[in-house]
């Protein structure tokens, strides 16, 4: 049986041990904050939009999409919850989007379901909305132009889609 300094020295080491334990528990069930000008990530009720680069972007459900910033080379952008980078085309009006069928596969469109609420994110400077595209469904539009995504975009932030074609990262 151990007496004196040393089990007065094992049992602060094992209390702190102990204590380092519980307190590596009680923060593994709990969110990691979230860096300044980063965007969260959604969680599973939250994501509302596919950004599978392979398909066109959609809403799965009324829920409005997850806006945010992503600060890249080229400034603060608009990008959707997991860093996809959105677009706009210099061609297109307040009011209709001038990309369509092979332009919208490369350039998928930010579609929204009819009603639902785009919420800004803090820092955007211009008013969000959406216009009613040909085919009937709902495009958002930053400071009055229709939001795209481009199809070559693979990781967070990317921006290989600034100036072609007339298209442009959607900057606040």
């Amino acid at each position: 049986m151990m007496s004196g300094p040393s089990f007065r020295r094992f049992a602060g080491t094992t209390a702190g041990l102990v204590l380092i334990a519980a307190l590596v528990g009680a923060c593994a069930g709990s969110p990691s904050p979230v860096p300044a000008g980063a965007s969260p990530a959604p969680s599973a009720a939250e994501a509302s939009v596919n950004v599978n680069p392979s398909s066109a972007p959609s809403v799965q459900s009324n829920n409005p999409p997850l806006i945010g910033i992503f600060v890249t080379s080229l400034g603060q952008v608009l990008e959707v919850g997991n860093g996809r980078v959105l677009y706009v085309h210099a061609g297109d009006s307040a009011t209709a989007s001038t990309c369509l069928d092979a332009c919208a596969t490369a350039w998928p469109p930010l579609v929204i379901a009819a009603g639902a609420k785009i919420v800004a994110p803090p820092g955007a400077t211009g008013a969000f909305g959406s216009i009613t595209r040909p085919d009937g469904s709902v495009q958002v539009t930053y400071r009055g132009k229709p939001l795209y995504f481009f199809q070559n975009d693979a990781n967070p932030g990317d921006t290989t889609g600034q100036g072609i074609s007339g298209f442009t990262v959607a900057t606040l």
